[in-house]
């Protein structure tokens, strides 16, 4: 499943999509959460139980990042601080420059809304909406600390087309997790599950919102 059926690009007046998984590496996720635990000698066991009651809380903003650490992985004392956890994790954040580039092409020869739907906790979003340099070419942010709720619940996805005044049916939304996609169609909302920049653009030029690549022209 690459998009949910073709779009007349006049009938297109926004971009819904992620951050992590399609404008760069995902944040605190379950790679992050292996990698920590191995760089750091924990029970993957204990953070997975510990992470599993606390990461909800964290995601829509109920809690802050320090709450969910010294709940998470500071629950007993440990040899190195809260600081360098941290700035392990940060370290992970790595941003796709040609899907950047590619947004703000495919934004600017359409004039769309460009409106970010993501998932995180408040202090890994704000770190890495400024190391991706996201300001310049996003106009909303729905993120579920700011918003606090978080997808899959189908009010995250009316609420972004309530703050960017455009009805679902003007929508295209670029996500990694096929779910997601699946839940936004629901309303309405067309999707392609990005699998990486080639396809994606392939995907937007079968809507008529990118040049078809050379390699699709009949």
């Amino acid at each position: 499943m690459e998009t949910a059926h073709m779009s007349d690009p006049e009938s297109v007046r926004a971009l819904f999509v992620d951050i992590g998984g399609v404008l760069g590496t995902n944040g605190w996720d379950s790679d992050s959460r292996e990698a920590a635990v191995e760089h750091f000698g924990l029970d993957a066991k204990d953070i997975d139980s510990r992470h599993r009651l606390m990461f909800e809380l964290f995601e829509t903003g109920k809690i802050s990042w320090h709450d969910y650490l010294e709940r998470v992985v500071f629950d007993v004392p440990r040899p190195f601080t809260e600081d360098d956890f941290t700035q392990f994790v940060l370290s992970r954040s790595h941003v796709f420059p040609d899907m950047i580039e590619l947004l703000r092409e495919v934004k600017r020869n359409h004039e769309l809304k460009v409106v970010v739907v993501s998932n995180e906790g408040r202090e890994l979003t704000e770190y890495r909406l400024k190391l991706f340099g996201l300001a310049a070419v996003v106009d909303i942010f729905v993120c579920s600390c700011f918003v606090h709720l978080r997808k899959p619940d189908i009010e995250i996805f009316q609420m972004a087309c309530d703050l960017s005044h455009v009805a679902p049916q003007e929508v295209v939304y670029i996500e990694d997790r096929e779910m997601f996609v699946e839940v936004a169609a629901t309303i309405g909302i067309r999707g392609i599950v990005h699998k990486g920049v080639d396809s994606t653009r392939a995907a937007l030029a079968e809507m008529g919102l990118f040049d078809r690549p050379a390699a699709f022209v009949a």
